[in-house]
């Protein structure tokens, strides 16, 4: 990628733009301040829920809305009545959303990195395909792609850089 990774933008260009979220962003928390604490403990409950949620299925796997809500529920401390049981790899996603949102602050590095994999990948699998977790990937597992249509005919719609980049193109996005 051109500019990569020192990336430039027109801050004139995006002012705007980014005015108008800030806006939006401060009006929306005026308004959680009213709600009271436990109003708003449900409102960041109910919006962690659906983070977890749909990020999952992006990566086409759906799981439980009660199982998610519940296990976020129990590490937050809310009180949401009966809690549905969440099966392992719904607490290992819910575990990793939360470290990263809610350690923010927290730097980046390659075991935090691993750690959130471990947690997304407990079985070593993808799929079908067996995966090295918690590890950049090697030259013998093949081009890391984003692929889409029918078996014979796929798109690649990216491909991501070579094994061997890894190591050096992870260290200069994490620093």
């Amino acid at each position: 990628m051109r500019g990569w990774p020192h990336f430039r933008w027109d801050t004139a260009k995006i002012a705007q733009k980014l005015a108008a979220v800030r806006n939006r962003q401060g009006r929306l928390t005026g308004r959680m301040e009213e709600l009271g604490f436990k109003l708003k403990t449900e409102a960041n409950l109910e919006a962690l829920t659906e983070e977890v949620t749909k990020s999952s299925e992006i990566e086409g796997e759906v799981l439980s809305r009660d199982q998610v809500r519940s296990s976020l529920a129990r590490r937050l401390g809310v009180d949401i009545g009966t809690l549905t049981p969440a099966e392992r790899n719904v607490e290992d996603i819910v575990e990793m959303t939360l470290d990263a949102t809610g350690k923010y602050n927290t730097p980046l590095t390659s075991e935090r990195l691993f750690g959130w994999h471990a947690a997304l990948f407990p079985t070593g699998r993808s799929g079908m395909t067996k995966i090295a977790v918690g590890a950049w990937r090697t030259e013998e597992s093949g081009p890391m792609q984003v692929v889409s249509g029918a078996i014979g005919r796929e798109r690649v719609h990216y491909e991501a850089p070579k094994a061997a980049l890894l190591p050096d193109e992870m260290k200069a996005f994490i620093d």
